[in-house]
């Protein structure tokens, strides 16, 4: 008997949606035997490479093979699919839209015109990019609610780490008070970089060259990644409605090797911290700002690439997470993990 297909259309196909590509074509017959799933991705939209569709399915390693020579994908399509963004959203042959594009911390966009047109051609969303969540979450949500339609995000916030589905499936009758975090894995990489005696510019320039940062780092060195993922967590867990120009937000360029040395002789580590806390009055506040932390502090020995997040609840009190130099295989099991979930209804 043949699996139920899940038809997948990947809307960008950069490192991670190549990364996911490729992780789906190793689990393939795995996720049919235990899930009685075939997974199929149906269409793929690029920015540079064209596009393609086909309802039975495209060739995934053929696909990978065009997109890193540099080829067009449209060769892999049995019709012309459209070349805009909506149009391909609104006309692809697909149960499930993935949202992979590249963020504007700014704006949201095009990533948020591009779920809401999924949600409401009544299409599943699967999101790695913070944008929708951080400037219209609950506008999204109710979307998707009302379509009866999942709305997941688990690789916006820690890769793949499981934050939502533990908060969402692990935590039920619990409150989210607050959290500590560090979540922008480029900074990180930086400031270790320098307490090992390495200069700002060279430690930027390390990160460019791992692929952690990019051509123009700002975002990452300046805290706006990190304040986006911030508004993320706020709005989801918390029920706030913060935009990332709404976190109180100083990133690290203002950091000098002076300033490192000098918290080492005092037994702490410079980090780049995000937080976000409930006051009396119900406001949710949020902060990203490097601190110098304790070493009593579990913040203080995440090292390099890696990430972690505390969370103070009403009812496990304090809960801890750490994330240990991810890479795009990590971001692409978060969205192999929320398609699982859609398939399988664990999404309310």
């Amino acid at each position: 008997m043949s699996a139920p297909m899940q038809r997948v259309a990947l809307i960008g196909f950069g490192s991670v949606g190549r990364a996911f590509a490729r992780l789906l074509l190793r689990k393939h017959e795995e996720i049919r035997q235990r899930y009685a799933l075939d997974i199929r991705v149906t269409g793929i939209l690029t920015a540079r490479r064209g596009a393609a569709w086909d309802p039975e399915g495209l060739d995934l390693a053929a696909a990978l093979t065009i997109a890193e020579s540099g080829g067009d994908l449209s060769a892999l399509s049995p019709s012309p699919a459209p070349a805009e963004a909506i149009a391909f959203i609104e006309r692809c042959p697909a149960d499930v839209v993935v949202e992979i594009t590249v963020l504007n911390p700014h704006t949201g966009q095009p990533a948020t015109d591009h779920v809401r047109a999924a949600l409401r051609s009544g299409r599943h969303v699967v999101t790695a990019n913070k944008g929708p969540l951080a400037f219209a979450y609950r506008e999204l949500r109710e979307l998707a609610r009302s379509r009866g339609r999942a709305f997941l995000f688990e690789s916006t916030v820690m890769d793949g780490a499981p934050l939502f589905s533990l908060v969402r499936e692990g935590l039920p009758a619990t409150r989210i008070r607050g959290f500590r975090a560090i979540l922008n894995s480029t900074t990180n990489f930086i400031l270790t970089r320098m307490e090992e005696g390495i200069p700002f510019e060279e430690a930027v320039r390390e990160a460019q060259t791992i692929g952690i940062a990019e051509a123009d780092p700002s975002n990452d060195i300046d805290g706006w990644d990190a304040a986006v993922k911030t508004c993320v967590l706020a709005n989801v867990w918390m029920e706030a409605d913060l935009r990332p120009d709404r976190v109180e937000r100083t990133g690290i360029r203002g950091i000098r090797p002076e300033d490192v040395a000098d918290a080492r002789r005092e037994g702490r580590r410079i980090k780049l911290v995000c937080t976000a806390e409930r006051t009396d009055d119900g406001e949710v506040r949020a902060r990203v700002a490097p601190e110098a932390v304790s070493m009593e502090d579990l913040l203080a020995h995440v090292r390099g690439t890696s990430s972690a997040i505390s969370l103070r609840t009403d009812t496990l009190k304090q809960l801890t997470l750490i994330e240990h130099e991810p890479e795009p295989a990590q971001t692409a099991f978060g969205l192999l993990a929320d398609l699982l979930h859609v398939a399988r209804g664990h999404w309310e």
